[in-house]
């Protein structure tokens, strides 16, 4: 009888446990959006925007800037009236630090209304090339860049943000240091390569891309009217920031990155306001 009862007993154990074998482990349960904006509020946060104001450095077939004051505080400053203070700002989409979205270069993509707020939101790489432009300021990212980076963070990620860090916004607001054009006014500054974007878009997946640039092209081309490396990743429906700031105080990858510009129906383009989140 008692070897029966411990052969019973033996099986219940038995099978109690390969139930628990079998039975998933509980998932931890998902922070919520309270705590996850908990753990941000104590990080540290960069801001990647230059200020817009007339006079700033852009593309030189765009006007500059006009602003004028149509309200203030006191009687007699505002062009419409007082008792409180309001601007009307005229300036082109791609002022300051911007967004292009498709539809700037390549008819029927999307236009800047059309970017998902998903797309706002995005992990942060940072290809950083700002000694060899120190060197040499028609320096364009290679693959070998690339690699290196990879080979330091591992593969990058899909749908990730990458910037192109040049330093050349330290230049900034000085537009003749922006442009740094010869004698025979042909522009020398830094840009992208069509093999790292084609990698980029077709490889890797990204979302988006930024440079502190104000052409994704390097000067020696548009100084010529070359603008392939624009129009290669404006055509694969990406949309990418011109003229960030303070690309030297984030790190190169563990980063997230927030884009924001507002939404004009059909717009062509539009200031932006981008900012990093540090790990």
């Amino acid at each position: 009888m008692r070897a029966r009862m411990r052969g019973r007993l033996l099986g219940v154990v038995v099978v109690l446990l390969l139930t628990a074998c079998l039975v998933p482990v509980a998932a931890a349960a998902e922070p919520t959006l309270l705590e996850i904006y908990q753990v941000l509020q104590k990080k540290e946060f960069v801001d990647l925007t230059h200020s817009f104001a007339p006079g700033i450095p852009h593309w030189p077939g765009f006007p500059n800037e006009r602003r004028e004051t149509i309200y203030w505080y006191d009687e007699g400053v505002g062009s419409a009236g007082y008792g409180f203070f309001a601007h009307v700002y005229t300036h082109v989409g791609q002022w300051g630090t911007h967004c292009d979205p498709p539809a700037h270069f390549i008819k029927d993509l999307r236009t800047i209304d059309q970017i998902s707020v998903k797309e706002m939101l995005l992990p942060l790489v940072v290809l950083d090339i700002h000694e060899k432009v120190a060197q040499n300021p028609d320096y364009v990212v290679t693959m070998n860049d690339v690699r290196a980076w990879e080979n330091r963070n591992g593969s990058i990620p899909e749908g990730s943000f990458v910037a192109l860090r040049t330093d050349w916004s330290k230049r900034w607001p000085d537009a003749a240091a922006m442009r740094n054009a010869d004698k025979d006014g042909v522009a020398h500054y830094p840009g992208w390569s069509l093999e790292v974007l084609k990698y980029l878009c077709e490889e890797k997946k990204i979302t988006a891309s930024g440079h502190e640039t104000t052409d994704t092209d390097p000067g020696i081309a548009t100084s010529k009217g070359d603008y392939s490396c624009e129009t290669y990743i404006l055509s694969q429906d990406r949309y990418q920031i011109e003229l960030l700031a303070n690309l030297d105080k984030v790190p190169e990858y563990g980063a997230l990155v927030v884009v924001a510009f507002p939404k004009p129906a059909h717009g062509s383009g539009f200031p932006a306001r981008v900012f990093a989140i540090l790990p």
